[in-house]
């Protein structure tokens, strides 16, 4: 069985965006793949954190997995930081990735420009060959991410070619794997940018703890476009956003939706959406609070020693091919 990994970080509020861009697709995927699912906590502290709401993060981004069906029978699901492999990895990779390679990344360059001037760390810097030590180390064929991320991959797939012509064959070369709908979800008050959970107003996206009164506030108050039909296009990215949460939530294709809506306004349209994700997020909550913390730390250490045994072992292989054993 070919196996997967991806990962979030557990800073901000999780979105819609973030489900339906990677969640969503992770459920059907672990049928299919033999599944790693990180709570990606090192990458987080690449920008400033809050030691406590960091821990708190942590374990909420856990429930989430699970509370949206990601199933520990069929998926090793962690905490990056309790598998000491992947830092060591990093290090490792750091001594082969090049300047350049890095001061491409558009990713560093977005990030960045939101730090204090002369406050950018080395290890914003140095985020992508970590996500890379997180790939390799499994050896996935195939990785899950947004339209964003690609560069990244790239990245992961250059180094690890790299390692491999100089020391000999280690790792497989992975490769991106994403859904066309759902891999960029956009903002609800700006539909040219991401929906993003570090956005600066709470009107960008729908939390996935948010309550069915915000959540019909939000999407009330979501841009749309000029005109009055309700119809996706180039020219109008504000619907064609909306029809897509709308399609991905109810199951039903966009230009059904179209017809649906002929000879009705933005306003009905909207207010439909509102009870479509309210229903959803509903579901997700029933779920979520459900879940008894220790029963998820307990799963999560179950995921850190199997993934420990795996990266362990990629480990070893790694240092006796660079001479560190």
């Amino acid at each position: 069985m070919q196996r997967i990994f991806s990962g979030i970080q557990p800073s901000g509020n999780l979105h819609l965006g973030n489900y339906l861009g990677a969640i969503q697709n992770w459920l059907t995927l672990q049928n299919e793949y033999d599944s790693f699912f990180c709570v990606v906590d090192l990458h987080a502290i690449t920008v400033p954190q809050d030691p406590q709401k960091l821990r708190e993060k942590v374990l909420e981004v856990a429930k989430i997995y699970l509370a949206a069906g990601i199933d520990p029978n069929k998926s090793t699901i962690f905490i990056q930081s309790h598998v000491k492999e992947h830092a060591e990895l990093c290090w490792i990779l750091n001594t082969i990735a090049r300047l350049p390679e890095l001061e491409k990344m558009t990713q560093f360059k977005d990030k960045s420009q939101k730090q204090e001037g002369g406050s950018v760390g080395v290890g914003l810097f140095d985020y992508p060959v970590l996500m890379a030590a997180d790939i390799l180390l499994y050896n996935a064929n195939l990785v899950p991410v947004g339209e964003d991320q690609l560069q990244h991959i790239e990245l992961t797939k250059t180094l690890a070619r790299r390692f491999n012509q100089k020391f000999g064959e280690v790792f497989t070369i992975p490769e991106a794997h994403f859904t066309k709908e759902g891999m960029r979800v956009m903002g609800l008050d700006d539909p040219t940018k991401k929906m993003s959970k570090s956005a600066a107003s709470e009107y960008n996206y729908i939390a996935l703890t948010d309550s069915p009164a915000t959540i019909r506030e939000k999407i009330k108050k979501a841009v749309t476009d000029s005109g009055s039909k309700v119809k996706a296009g180039a020219d109008k990215p504000a619907l064609t956003n909306l029809l897509t949460i709308y399609s991905l939530l109810s199951g039903k294709k966009i230009n059904q939706l179209e017809d649906e809506y002929a000879d009705k306004g933005y306003g009905d349209f909207k207010k439909d959406l509102a009870e479509v994700v309210v229903d959803f997020i509903d579901g997700f909550q029933k779920k979520f609070n459900s879940l008894d913390n220790n029963e998820v730390l307990k799963i999560l250490d179950q995921g850190a020693q199997k993934a420990g045994e795996i990266a362990g072992k990629k480990m070893q292989e790694v240092k006796l091919k660079v001479g560190l054993s």
